[in-house]
């Protein structure tokens, strides 16, 4: 298995899960954003974008669907099947993690960061903020009450909904979490998992 990967970016969801699993892989660290920088990088993926991840003839762009795959087919114990109880959360907060929860924190970097100055627009990234912070409401509620998004266990569902709020840390939104959606981030990063994935990127 191979990893494309840019330092911080949704790529950084299957490197967690690769160490969370130990699964033996090759990964390449691109400069970001690769379609600028790389441009033999669309001969391995036509989108320019990170991730891209190959399974022998297995083809993957999605961070959250990859990480759906390899718990299905490497780890079925960091999943959940379809006759559990609580399987359609699990697909939910799988699916809001990049929907809902970074899609907006890609505009505010975008808007607010990589821009060039007479491109950003200091609004759009204010108004993205709110709009983020806001969709956090269901989460800020179910961490009231639950350690772990579903099962009572640690699932990928908690590794890609944490690598949003990881992704927080970077645009600044975190310092407007929630005390509980505080606490669930520092238990995510303390995973053994998610240290190596970031030696990992470092190295």
């Amino acid at each position: 298995m191979k990893l494309w990967h840019c330092k911080g970016a949704r790529s950084f969801r299957p490197l967690w899960a690769f160490e969370e699993i130990g699964l033996d892989y090759e990964l390449e660290v691109l400069p970001f954003p690769p379609r600028a920088h790389r441009k033999d990088y669309f001969q391995i993926n036509l989108l320019g974008t990170v991730p891209y991840f190959e399974d022998g003839a297995t083809g993957m762009t999605e961070s959250a669907a990859v990480c759906q795959y390899l718990a299905d087919r490497y780890a079925p114990e960091l999943g959940l099947r379809p006759g559990d109880a609580e399987y359609g959360a699990y697909l939910n907060w799988l699916h809001q993690s990049d929907a809902t929860l970074t899609f907006p924190q890609a505009l505010m970097l975008r808007y607010g960061v990589f821009e060039p100055d007479e491109r950003k627009q200091p609004q759009v990234a204010a108004d993205y903020r709110a709009w983020y912070l806001g969709r956090l409401k269901w989460l800020d509620a179910h961490l009231l009450e639950q350690e772990w998004l579903v099962a009572d266990r640690f699932t990928m569902a908690d590794l890609a909904v944490g690598y949003a709020l990881y992704l927080g840390e970077m645009t600044g939104a975190a310092t407007d979490y929630t005390p509980q959606t505080q606490a669930y981030l520092q238990r995510l990063k303390a995973r053994d998992g998610f240290r190596r994935a970031l030696a990992k990127e470092r190295a």
